[in-house]
């Protein structure tokens, strides 16, 4: 797990072995198509290359090389890569004239150039992200994580390499340990509320069987399922999977003394630990990382005043929607909504029996929502979806949802990742349809699904990743599910609304934290008042943006330029406006920076026009 995985273009998705075969066939056709099929082969070759260095990000690619390493995260790893991507645009550069080649070649041409200076950023301002520092990426958590979920074991060989990865982990924590050191020394503090989870997962991880006569431990208990699975398919016998557990105990016994040095290093980090004004203003050098954080998570030149100024007066667009949308329902405005709803449905805490509920209602609504697609897109996803909760090593209260999407052969279905702790946020069934519709349909897994089906251009496309793309698509989809007709009454619109008030809200109380100095107990008031959170839910939220800036800057941003961009299609097209066809283009060829989408967008418009 690279330290500094959220700020990387390249996300988790998983991909079979053939995507790294040779991607363009030998073609007799005249240039451009020429230059473009030479260019997609030379980045082929050198995300291939990348693909080596990164052995975790092949795993999930469903490519076996190197499925028995770790990625090496250390200081020297990162300017190695960082290096040899200096060398790769440079070659590209010598070799290739971008006025050669076509439109799309040159989006990929100008992304892979790109590539390079959001990674200068990232090496540069390595120490304002080190390991531990991350609400959601934290290393501690990450690397279990991707054994689970990501690690798939198919046969004896796959489960031999799950064990040497566990013998890996330990190197990996240790060098974590030292990045944050040397990230303490430079001022930048892990805030309290985040290195107490780091303490509290970490004994989580170690805690039961085999490491006690407790319950499996989470690790174990995957091991025990997977090799399970090898032993009632037939693919390995009885004594072959006793072996296999022995191996795999033994050498998740040796993660246990780096766990107790990771627990022993936070406690010993506790004393100085920041809490209530945690902001990067408050760290030296810290605007300067805000800004640059901002960069990489927009893909704008947008500033700290101009977001935090977005933010206001979207809060007040939309708040004066959900007042007219309230009078319709009868009542005065949305403040007698809000007390009617509560008094209705007020939270209850979590139990067994609805949480079930809440996972099965939640599964109808991804299946009800795809049967609406045929409509709105000509590029549909193909693989199973489902909605399952969060792992229980790193579920918390009021904890945001996310998606990951499929593996291209259908192996991992795409998949909703639910927190279920604490209280409900609101049990209402109508407040969980605008969640789906971003999560899941149209939102992040169908964007993934039809992603992963994505041929012709260069491997590195389709697993490349912009926050404000990404995230942007599926703020847009939660209005899209509107126009779909998925919203079943007023009240899930309403709540539809709530969701991009909250979205709007984020704009505000992230620039609020980070350039205006904001406490953290400043930063829940508003986005319990105005965010419309509960206070688990709004804790949680205020901390992720704490650990993780200018990451939640990027949903409303790319939501209005992809609704910008529409607009203008809409009004320059008229009749010729083909809504298939403008939802594929979006999102038929993989994630974008906003100024790449839009030039894609202008130059759609005009090959309609003609």
């Amino acid at each position: 797990m690279r330290k500094s995985t959220w700020l990387c273009a390249v996300v988790a998705l998983s991909f079979p072995a053939p995507l790294l075969a040779p991607a363009v066939a030998q073609t007799t056709q005249a240039a451009p198509a020429t230059e473009d099929a030479r260019l997609y082969a030379f980045l082929d070759q050198e995300f291939a290359e990348q693909l080596r260095q990164e052995p975790q990000l092949a795993t999930r690619l469903g490519i076996k090389e190197g499925e028995d390493k770790l990625d090496d995260i250390s200081d020297a790893a990162e300017l190695r890569q960082l290096e040899w991507r200096r060398g790769s645009v440079a070659r590209m550069k010598a070799q290739f004239d971008r006025a050669k080649l076509s439109p799309d070649a040159q989006i990929n041409y100008d992304i892979w150039a790109l590539e390079l200076d959001r990674a200068e950023l990232s090496y540069r301002y390595r120490r304002f992200a080190p390991p531990f520092y991350s609400f959601l990426y934290s290393v501690h958590s990450r690397l279990p994580d991707f054994m689970i979920n990501t690690h798939t074991v198919q046969n004896a060989a796959d489960m031999h390499a799950y064990a040497s990865r566990l013998r890996a982990m330990p190197a990996v924590l240790d060098v974590a340990i030292l990045q944050s050191r040397a990230s303490d020394k430079a001022g930048v503090h892990a805030p309290k509320f985040e290195i107490e989870r780091v303490i509290a997962g970490s004994q989580a991880i170690i805690t039961g069987a085999p490491f006690d006569n407790r319950a499996a431990s989470p690790l174990w208990a995957d091991a025990q399922a997977k090799v399970g699975k090898l032993k009632s398919g037939g693919k390995v016998s009885a004594d072959e999977a006793d072996a296999l557990l022995a191996e795999t105990r033994t050498a998740l016994l040796s993660i246990k003394p780096a766990y107790e040095r990771v627990i022993a290093w936070a406690k010993s980090d506790l004393p100085t630990a920041p809490s209530g004004r945690v902001g990067m203003v408050s760290i030296p050098g810290g605007a300067e990382w805000y800004a640059a954080a901002l960069k990489l998570n927009t893909t704008t030149d947008l500033t700290a005043d101009q977001i935090h100024q977005i933010g206001l007066s979207e809060v007040k667009r939309i708040e004066g929607e959900q007042d007219a949308l309230a009078r319709q329902a009868g009542f005065k405005d949305r403040f007698a909504y809000y007390a009617d709803r509560q008094q209705r449905h007020p939270p209850v805490p979590w139990t067994d029996e609805n949480r079930a509920e809440y996972l099965r209602k939640a599964n109808a609504v991804i299946a009800h929502n795809r049967t609406l697609l045929p409509k709105y897109f000509g590029k549909l996803p193909v693989h199973a979806m489902e909605v399952v909760r969060e792992p229980s090593f790193s579920e918390v209260a009021g904890g945001a949802a996310h998606a990951a999407g499929p593996s291209p052969d259908g192996v991992r279905p795409g998949r909703v990742y639910v927190h279920l702790l604490g209280t409900t946020d609101d049990p209402a069934p109508d407040a969980m349809v605008d969640l789906m519709c971003h999560e899941g349909v149209p939102g992040h897994v169908t964007q993934g699904d039809i992603q992963v089906g994505q041929h012709g251009g260069p491997k590195f496309r389709q697993v490349a990743r912009y926050v404000a793309f990404s995230e942007g698509w599926g703020l847009y989809s939660e209005a899209l599910c509107k126009e779909m007709g998925a919203y079943p009454d007023l009240a899930s619109d309403f709540m539809r609304l709530e969701a991009e008030l909250f979205r709007a809200a984020r704009l505000v109380v992230d620039t609020g934290i980070h350039a205006k100095g904001w406490t953290e107990d400043q930063a829940v008031d508003y986005m319990v008042k105005t965010g419309r959170a509960s206070p688990d839910q709004a804790r949680s939220e205020v901390r992720r943006y704490i650990t993780l800036p200018g990451q939640a800057t990027g949903y409303k941003i790319g939501m209005l330029k992809i609704m910008e961009l529409r607009h203008r299609a809409e009004q320059q097209l008229g009749p010729r406006f083909d809504i298939r066809a403008f939802h594929d283009l979006l999102i038929g060829s993989g994630s974008l920076p906003l100024p790449i989408l839009e030039r894609r967008v202008d130059d759609w418009i005009t090959a309609r026009k003609a």
